[in-house]
């Protein structure tokens, strides 16, 4: 009878074990926890988050706590609710995402009431701004001890400058699209269309610079049907920028007759050219300016460096454009933040995977020393300088990065 019994209870365990299970998501105890904090941009006009919900949910289904202020990802479209779905701890005050995280990650350089409110000892993620940046930051960061990272620095393992890279995609191709919207009747320019159709004259686009932001303006045009040129004092960067398009385009040096022809027969002007330090050079004059065609658009990118056209000055997401010898100017620093959202998948996917292997390897320290890339970002490490041109810049002794990493293995 008692074996009829066990008997049955056997058979009724084995048929339970071969049911549908409930699953629960593992949490991985890592070699090291991360709490990381994201404050909400006090930048003018920024509107990017630097991790987006699902990147939250991989960080803490890793083991890792993420402490995000309200609202922080408002401007690109991500409401608390969705951070906290996700596992995010959302707190009310700045002052608490400061004082909880191990990690800071922003994107707009942090400015002097925002270090103040960092504890001593923090990791530091964000942009660095070379062009704006002041002494007195620099030494409070380095009073307390902060270690930095500048993520324009960051390069992947394509010797790349990673978020650079990502961000000039995105500017490049978006340059084309505001520009359509100028030439369109909607905000009063000539009723063109970018681009072109059968029978019609195609628009006549000139890009000056053949980098990054050159490229993706490039292939957005000639892919809309306009007719480009490109401009550039580097036979190299023409090249590639002729060989990674794949079709023949109007490639040029910078010759002033050939160049001054062009920009004075064009619909629409994209300055793109950089400079690795200090100003963007200006190589179109006022002059040459007012002999374009009326409401024409010049879409300076390099405004933040200065800007390529003598006519420019800075304008912004509220007041994008001003008109200068019937040229519209849209002269507006950050034009990643008007594609928010899109910047914001292009950051997480280069922020992400260095905040888990910063967990993965016990700390920022083996990470440095393992990744060049990484190491390439850092120019504080526990308070010190280890950037020369920052240092040769405001006159601070700066120290080597190896050799400090070594000293405090």
């Amino acid at each position: 009878m008692s074996s009829g019994i066990y008997s049955g209870f056997s058979d009724i365990a084995k048929q339970a074990m071969m049911q549908p299970q409930e699953s629960m998501l593992e949490v991985k105890s890592k070699k090291n926890k991360l709490y990381i904090g994201i404050p909400k941009e006090v930048s003018f006009q920024e509107n990017r988050i630097p991790l987006t919900p699902l990147s939250v949910a991989l960080l803490v289904n890793n083991g890792h706590d993420v402490i995000l202020e309200s609202n922080a990802g408002q401007a690109a479209n991500f409401s608390d609710k969705d951070y906290s779905e996700q596992g995010a701890r959302i707190v009310y005050d700045t002052k608490s995402v400061y004082h909880d995280a191990d990690i800071i990650i922003k994107i707009a350089p942090p400015v002097m009431p925002e270090i103040e409110l960092m504890k001593p000892g923090q990791i530091l993620i964000s942009a660095l701004q070379l062009a704006t940046l002041k002494a007195e930051c620099l030494h409070a960061l380095m009073a307390k001890k902060i270690t930095a990272l500048s993520f324009e620095h960051l390069r992947d393992e394509g010797n790349t400058l990673s978020v650079v890279r990502a961000m000039s995609e995105i500017v490049g191709a978006t340059s084309i699209l505001i520009a359509a919207e100028y030439l369109s009747n909607v905000f009063d320019g000539k009723g063109l269309m970018l681009g072109g159709i059968t029978g019609v004259p195609p628009t006549e686009i000139v890009i000056l610079g053949a980098g990054t932001v050159g490229e993706y303006a490039a292939r957005t045009a000639i892919s809309l049907g306009a007719e480009v040129k490109v401009f550039d004092p580097s036979i190299y960067k023409l090249r590639r920028l002729q060989n990674n398009i794949g079709s023949r385009v109007f490639t040029s040096v910078v010759q002033p007759i050939v160049l001054e022809k062009a920009i004075t027969t064009c619909d629409v002007a994209i300055g793109a050219m950089r400079a690795e330090d200090g100003r963007s050079p200006c190589i179109i004059s006022e002059a040459t300016v007012s002999r374009m065609k009326r409401d024409s658009v010049i879409i300076d990118v390099s405004i933040d460096q200065g800007g390529c056209f003598e006519t420019s000055e800075v304008t912004n997401h509220t007041h994008p454009v001003f008109r200068k010898h019937d040229v519209i100017h849209y002269c507006v620093p950050n034009i990643a933040s008007r594609v928010a959202r899109t910047a914001t998948y292009a950051l997480t996917n280069i922020f992400t995977p260095i905040l888990l292997d910063i967990g993965d390897q016990g700390g920022i320290k083996n990470v440095i020393w393992q990744k060049s890339g990484i190491r390439n970002a850092v120019y504080i490490y526990h308070g010190h300088l280890t950037n020369k041109h920052i240092g040769e810049r405001f006159s601070i002794p700066c120290k080597d990065l190896d050799l400090l990493i070594v000293s405090h293995r």
